[in-house]
């Protein structure tokens, strides 16, 4: 399964650089940083309201659409999904409560 998410990552960078009127791709990236960070906003806000009051079908569907929009927005910045997971991976080593006791205030 996790191979399906390993393939989308490629066909978002393979279709980044075709062109924005044949591909979504490519017409979120050329909208630049802005529309990438409000249609994922948008995405995450219909997926929270799908899971409040949708069934299991709807919220699957909302989930694809903010996990391909998360994507395009990793790759818009060029952060690899291999630094997520090493992210991850990082904070199982302590308890969730633990890291986010520790975490600098400003992260950005």
């Amino acid at each position: 399964m996790f191979f399906e998410l390993i393939k989308l990552i490629r066909v978002i960078k393979k279709n980044k650089n075709k062109n924005p009127k044949i591909s979504y791709t490519a017409n979120l990236i050329k909208k630049g940083k802005n529309f990438c960070i409000k249609k994922f906003s948008e995405e995450a806000k219909e997926f929270a309201i799908s899971s409040k009051y949708s069934n299991k079908k709807n919220i699957v569907y909302e989930a694809a659409d903010l996990l391909y929009h998360f994507l395009v927005l990793l790759e818009f910045k060029k952060i690899s999904i291999f630094l997520v997971m090493k992210e991850l991976k990082r904070r199982q080593k302590i308890s969730g409560m633990e890291e986010k006791k520790n975490r600098k205030k400003n992260v950005r």
